[in-house]
């Protein structure tokens, strides 16, 4: 068994451990700055984190041009974010947006996206992403750096206070359709849809 020691493995970050813990869904965060500056970026470090109350995460390393990226800045300071669904259709577009742009560009303009209204918060929603969720912001925790190539983290909680879905992609039995939308980050510059998928019901409790 192969052993790596994070604190000495030089890049072991990007080349390794973003691929062992993968799939992960892509969250497209929509944002809008106090002066009504719109940014869109993608982030593969996102999930869900609680149903009752519905709250989601992302998070990212600060970027070497500045001290932290603009979608986290702008939720700073307006406590608001979108986040939308990637779906492989919108790979292309999704990869665009991710261009490191100086602050204030639009990536919404810059991909060529349609935005739409929101409802509960300012930032819009990515017209053609499936499931749109609005959120507010519960807290940033900062993850400091702890040894030398470390950055700056900061993992993002907002609480869903809006659900955006289109009824294309919501079966008759009332689940959302992720077979058919969801784009996924593996390792490197690997993306994936979703394979195969099997139920499996949870085991109920043996009664002798």
């Amino acid at each position: 068994m192969l052993f790596i020691d994070p604190e000495n493995a030089p890049g072991f970050k990007r080349t390794l451990f973003n691929a062992i813990v993968a799939p992960r869904p892509i969250g497209w965060i929509s944002t809008m700055s106090p002066e009504g500056q719109v940014n869109l970026a993608p982030f593969s470090h996102f999930n869900l984190v609680s149903t009752a109350p519905p709250v989601v995460m992302f998070s990212c390393n600060a970027p070497a041009d500045r001290h932290e990226k603009d979608t986290i800045t702008n939720v700073r300071a307006t406590g608001e974010f979108v986040t939308n669904l990637v779906t492989w259709e919108l790979r292309d577009l999704m990869n665009i947006s991710s261009l490191d742009a100086p602050y204030g560009t639009d990536e919404f303009e810059l991909a060529g996206l349609e935005k739409a209204q929101s409802q509960k918060v300012r930032p819009p929603r990515v017209a053609r992403s499936p499931a749109s969720m609005e959120c507010k912001l519960l807290r940033i925790v900062e993850i400091e750096p702890q040894g030398p190539g470390d950055t700056v983290s900061n993992v993002v909680f907002g609480r869903v206070v809006g659900i955006h879905l289109d009824p294309a992609f919501v079966e008759p039995n009332g689940r959302f359709d992720v077979a058919r939308t969801l784009l996924t980050r593996l390792g490197g510059n690997q993306y994936a849809s979703v394979g195969p998928l099997v139920e499996l019901s949870r085991p109920s409790p043996r009664r002798d």
